[in-house]
């Protein structure tokens, strides 16, 4: 059995090789040309499809058994007899990274066969380098240090990161006038990686449309440092074993939760 340890030295060097691969589109019109439908039903533009191709091919050289799920191709078996499954998304932010805004993330995620048993999971901001991640039990890390949610109990504090506002502009604005600040920075998954680190206080969706490739690592730092991360009912996340799945979430320092949910999906428990 592959040890949880080596995953982070590989997802740091699938990160290297992305990076490499896609250096020369970021900021180019080229990068946002759509080639084709992803397996989750939304188009694929070249850059994703080029960083897609260069973690399939260094999980090929290596000879690194999984079976891997991705936003773009779906599933794909490397190697014989996987006993993990990867769980990627090549370009999170793939609108930021082909205009050259410095806010776009591969997302990595390793459970066993139950996807819903994560035990690693791993973030890089591409433009940066700036890099998350956690494994199961051991706590979540920024750039190496320990990392943990922020300790505000006031929502009217709260810096709150929303989507799908467009669509859902009650629920949005609801929100939005409850708190302190509002950011929508391009990035799901980096930005539960945000709420994580007590960059901010909470990320809500209010479309109910995340994808599992959009959350699964994130969900994972979120936990490990302290948060909870729900769907819009308040329930625990599980994760369906499709690509097409979607999702409501809201991610925060789990002291106002509750409030946070009512608040943008106007659903909380009850005898709350």
């Amino acid at each position: 059995m592959q040890r949880t340890g080596n995953f982070l030295e590989l997802s740091e060097r699938i990160a290297e090789a992305v990076h490499s691969a896609i250096e020369g589109l970021v900021g180019t019109s080229d990068a946002g040309r759509v080639l084709y439908t992803g397996a989750d039903g939304t188009p694929t533009k070249l850059i994703d499809d080029v960083s897609e191709k260069a973690i399939f091919d260094l999980l090929e050289k290596e000879g690194t058994s999984f079976r891997v799920i991705s936003e773009e191709a779906g599933e794909k078996m490397i190697g014989t007899s996987p006993e993990h499954t990867m769980i990627i998304d090549p370009i999170d932010g793939t609108y930021n990274a082909s205009q050259g805004i410095p806010f776009y993330g591969l997302s990595i995620a390793v459970t066993t066969k139950d996807l819903n048993d994560i035990r690693f999971g791993f973030v890089r901001n591409l433009a940066t380098g700036d890099t998350f991640h956690a494994e199961a039990g051991k706590g979540s890390f920024f750039n190496g240090n320990r990392i943990s949610i922020s300790d505000n109990r006031d929502v009217s504090r709260f810096c709150v990161s929303i989507y799908g506002y467009r669509n859902n502009i009650e629920n949005a604005a609801g929100l939005s006038g409850s708190v302190r600040r509002i950011r929508a920075l391009g990035s799901v998954a980096l930005e539960l990686c945000y709420v994580a680190a007590g960059m901010i206080d909470a990320f809500a969706d209010v479309r109910g449309t995340m994808r599992m490739t959009d959350i699964v690592a994130g969900k994972l730092i979120v936990e490990e440092a302290g948060g909870i991360i729900t769907n819009g009912y308040g329930e625990s996340l599980k994760l369906e074993d499709k690509v097409m799945g979607r999702d409501s979430v809201v991610a925060s320092n789990g002291l106002a939760h509750e409030r946070i949910l009512k608040l943008s999906t106007g659903i909380v428990h009850e005898g709350q």
